[in-house]
C-alpha cells in the first residue's frame, strides 16, 4: 500500500531531522541507504573462512596445535572480512535540506518536528472535547 503525499513528506522530514539531530545513531546503524554490499570482500572472507576450516581440520588430524590455531585465526579473519562494511560510500552526506519555498506551508509554529506534532495533537484534542 503506497504512502500518501503527506505521509511521504512527513517521512522525509523525519529522516532529515534524524540525520541532523542524531548523526551518531545513523552512522551506527548504517545510515547510508542504497549502499551495495562489497562482493569482493564477501568472497575473500568466505575463501579465508573455508581455508581456515581446512587448516583447523588438518591441525586436528595431524595433532599439531599451531596449525589448528592458525586455521581458527584464518576462519575468524575470514568472517570479519566478510561481514565488515566497506569504508567506501560511508562519507556520503545527509539528504539536502528542503528549499525555503516548501517550508512556507508548515504553519505558524516553525519549531522542531516534535513541537509541531505536539501542537497538532493538542489542536485535535481541543477540537474533540
Amino acid at each position: 500500500m503506497p504512502l500518501s503525499e503527506q505521509e511521504q513528506r512527513l517521512l522525509e522530514e523525519m529522516e532529515r531531522n534524524l540525520y541532523r539531530n542524531d548523526a551518531d545513531f545513523v552512522q551506527a546503524v548504517g545510515g547510508v541507504r542504497g549502499r551495495r554490499p562489497n562482493y569482493r570482500a564477501i568472497v575473500l572472507g568466505v575463501l579465508l573462512a573455508v581455508g581456515g576450516a581446512g587448516a583447523l581440520i588438518a591441525g586436528v588430524a595431524s595433532q599439531l596445535l599451531i596449525i589448528g590455531v592458525i586455521g581458527f585465526a584464518l576462519m575468524f579473519a575470514g568472517v570479519l572480512v566478510a561481514i565488515t562494511p566497506s569504508k567506501r560510500g560511508a562519507a556520503t552526506a545527509a539528504p539536502a535540506e528542503a528549499p525555503a519555498a516548501s517550508r512556507r506551508g508548515r504553519g505558524s509554529s516553525g519549531g522542531s518536528f516534535m513541537d509541531r506534532m505536539n501542537e497538532r495533537w493538542d489542536r485535535r484534542q481541543d477540537g474533540q472535547g
